[in-house]
């Protein structure tokens, strides 16, 4: 299935301070900026924020469930307005901070268990939703094509950015496989960039399981964190340079 996309966005998750972010805002186009709940401090965040600006890379703000020793990582089953709360106090904290760094939040995309929580869970994606609402109604929010969140989102009349992951294995309904499971992470570059060209022009990847499935998107995401990041990310851009794929932020955010 061609999808017809000539442009993308590339975002990598930055200021949790386990990667090489000035490598990578030489490459991606809009940063997932951490606000200090799973990863970040104010210091590193403000920094961040200052390096994405002098870069001409857009701000999201990464929110996650209060698990800094967890990385994020881990569910937590949290009160609906608790979890509203957070959001808010997350996406106001760094809003500050791009503000001060001459830039704006102009984004929201949750972070590890959350992210993979709102795909389904209809409590918690109407809790992000409500929080991304009530700051600014003109905030986009990022997540998984098919996602609870999403849906929820453009029924609330938020933008939507759609995302696909260059390094994180597929299941056949379209969901990632979990970290702790065979076939999470695509380690090699060039696999990593095949697939993004792959996923670019034609909509689809392949599962863990062989099938070719749809992940239309308009946003790939390059995780930071993982081995061989930098080298997955240069593979990447020049695959889609070689590919005719221009790399720039979706012009609604």
């Amino acid at each position: 299935m061609m999808n017809g996309m000539s442009v993308i966005d590339l975002n990598a998750d930055l200021g949790e301070e386990i990667g090489d972010d000035a490598a990578m805002l030489a490459v991606v186009t809009s940063a997932n900026i951490a606000c200090g709940f799973h990863a970040g401090n104010p210091t590193v965040l403000a920094a961040t924020c200052r390096a994405a600006a002098a870069n001409g890379v857009r701000i999201g703000a990464q929110v996650s469930y209060p698990d800094r020793s967890g990385f994020g990582r881990r569910f937590i089953d949290m009160a609906f307005d608790d979890l509203v709360a957070d959001v808010v106090y997350q996406i106001g904290a760094l809003s500050a901070l791009a503000h001060a760094a001459g830039s704006a939040v102009t984004y929201v995309k949750p972070h590890g268990a959350l992210y993979n929580t709102v795909v389904h869970h209809e409590r918690q994606a109407a809790a992000v939703v409500e929080a991304v609402r009530s700051v600014d109604a003109g905030l986009a929010v990022m997540g998984l094509p098919g996602s609870q969140v999403l849906h929820d989102a453009a029924a609330a009349g938020l933008p939507t950015i759609t995302e696909a992951f260059a390094d994180r294995g597929y299941r056949p309904d379209g969901t990632l496989v979990a970290r702790t499971e065979p076939g999470a992470l695509v380690t090699d570059s060039t696999d990593v960039a095949a697939r993004v060209v792959q996923m670019v022009t034609t909509g689809t990847v392949v599962a863990v399981d062989g099938s070719t499935i749809d992940v239309a998107a308009q946003s790939i995401c390059l995780h930071g964190d993982t081995p061989g990041a930098v080298a997955h990310a240069h593979a990447v851009r020049r695959a889609l340079a070689d590919a005719g794929v221009e790399v720039r932020a979706p012009a609604q955010a």
